[in-house]
């Protein structure tokens, strides 16, 4: 029997587990099923009084806080993560979208909000880079909360600066003054889902936040692939 094409290339180019190099079977994507049951899910189920919520809800008003995963060093998480941000793999983007979009339908999470904004990334980044590893996730999740995912009204405006030596109040302000919201009147009255990869601080998702609710009566909640513990 001929093999058709796509059969032929997985046979000289099998698809790998990302984190265990194993063969994935055809039902499996991108992880394997083993290395898929051992990912530290949050099992936070509800977009309030969850750890997620409790750290940025302290800090600066939003209506909810949902993360997938737990991010620990050296773990599986972690391995994602690098690989969507710096090894130009936007199918773990796709991957997760797919997997929180199904997620949050299911449960009816977010299903007030009006746009899906992500983190914005400074043009020098984005230029050799060459993509926001944001976009795929984000559009996904546009997919399946059939919500509109805008990229051009939250950016940034310069690169981060190292901020080891400054005081934490000091560190939050040129943090603060990194991003800008284009169009205020845009986000009037309006509930946005803003989305990252990792909360590591919570610094840059309180940053952005105080951008987005300079719009009047503009709500936020967050959503984020992990959370670092």
């Amino acid at each position: 029997m001929l093999l058709d094409f796509k059969s032929l290339v997985n046979l000289f180019y099998p698809k790998l587990c990302i984190n265990c190099n194993n063969q994935l079977l055809k039902s499996e994507q991108l992880l394997c099923i083993f290395c898929r049951h051992d990912l530290p899910i949050t099992n936070f189920n509800g977009i309030q009084k969850n750890k997620v919520y409790k750290t940025l809800d302290e800090r600066i008003a939003i209506e909810g806080a949902l993360s997938l995963l737990y991010f620990r060093k050296n773990g599986i998480t972690q391995k994602l993560i690098h690989n969507l941000k710096y090894r130009n793999n936007e199918t773990i983007g796709v991957f997760f979208g797919n997997w929180i979009g199904v997620f949050c339908s299911d449960n009816k999470l977010f299903t007030n909000i009006d746009y899906i904004i992500p983190v914005p990334i400074d043009k020098e980044r984005l230029k050799k880079r060459g993509y926001n590893q944001l976009t795929k996730f984000g559009q996904q999740l546009s997919n399946h909360l059939q919500k509109p995912f805008i990229e051009n009204q939250l950016i940034k405006i310069q690169k981060s600066k190292t901020q080891t030596f400054k005081r934490r109040l000091d560190r939050f302000v040129d943090l603060e003054k990194n991003f800008k919201l284009n169009d205020t009147s845009f986000m009037k009255n309006k509930r946005v889902l803003l989305i990252d990869d990792v909360i590591t601080t919570g610094a840059t998702l309180e940053a952005c936040t105080r951008q987005l609710l300079k719009a009047k009566n503009c709500k936020v909640s967050i959503l984020t692939i992990a959370f670092t513990e």
